[in-house]
């Protein structure tokens, strides 16, 4: 093998041993629970004031968790306020069929980090339920992983 070869060997071979600590401090388990909320108009609480048309105001939701998840939570960046004091931030993307008498959703939460012990968590859960909007609620159950130090 020539010289510059084995360096770079040698440099993936360091890399690769460097990562794995770094991923096996982290946690992972599988969290399953249910979760519901009420909408909270724009301008309200933590839900920011409607923008001039043409632009759609945000869809604001406040509830709470339970089951391996547990908590407190604002949706439009869904932020859970965990028991433990600590916070779980993640990204919200999914779909709310509004013409149907049934009013479901699915959504996606990719976790991207929070405080104290979530600091560097990561992971997703699914989302699913019913939206009721003559009451202005959302109802359902999510299943995922949460990965946190």
């Amino acid at each position: 093998m020539t010289r510059a070869l084995v360096f770079l060997v040698a440099a993936v071979v360091g890399l690769v041993a460097w990562s794995i600590p770094a991923s096996a401090d982290q946690a992972c388990k599988p969290v399953v629970g249910h979760f519901e909320a009420v909408l909270v108009p724009p301008g309200q609480g933590h839900c920011p004031v409607a923008p001039p048309p043409p632009e759609q105001p945000a869809l604001c939701t406040a509830g709470r968790v339970w089951g391996g998840i547990q908590g407190n939570y604002q949706f439009v960046r869904s932020t859970i306020a965990l028991k433990s004091g600590d916070q779980l931030l993640g990204a919200d993307t999914g779909s709310i069929d509004l013409v149907s008498p049934f009013g479901g959703f699915a959504s996606l939460i990719t976790f991207d980090g929070g405080t104290g012990a979530m600091s560097n968590a990561t992971g997703q859960i699914r989302l699913r339920g019913e939206f009721s909007a003559s009451e202005g609620t959302t109802a359902g159950d999510y299943l995922g992983t949460l990965c946190s130090q």
